[in-house]
């Protein structure tokens, strides 16, 4: 793939990645046993004067953000994975087959692991 062109989706992916890191900051914090891993926070509150229904909304939230959390770290790693292998020089090849993944396959997902005739 031309240098000018992995260039382009090199700044596409770390620009994803700072703002996938942001939202995981907002909603989870790093795993401080596995920094490669996430875990959602629960939302701070004194429990010995919240009634039952701000316990259960506190609850109800938590798990929201784990949902969101594993979506987004899922997503994270993929785009630290497509960075690698900008690093690696095997950027924009499909792992499948070998071939150049499109350009508007990129566009559309610049963390893309396959060509469109290998996507499923």
């Amino acid at each position: 793939m031309d240098k000018k062109i992995t260039k382009h989706f090199e700044e596409k992916l770390t620009a994803e990645l700072a703002e996938l890191k942001t939202e995981l900051e907002s909603v989870g914090r790093k795993n401080p046993d596995n920094p490669s891993d996430w875990q959602a926070m629960p939302e701070k509150m004194d429990t010995l004067t919240a009634d039952e229904t701000e316990i259960a909304d506190s609850l109800e939230a938590f798990e929201g953000n784990t949902a969101i959390l594993k979506q987004l770290e899922i997503r994270y790693n993929e785009v630290k994975a497509a960075l690698a292998r900008v690093g690696a020089g095997t950027y924009g090849r499909c792992e499948k087959g070998g071939e150049v993944i499109e350009t508007e396959r990129l566009e559309a997902n610049p963390a893309a692991t396959t060509c469109k005739a290998h996507m499923r």
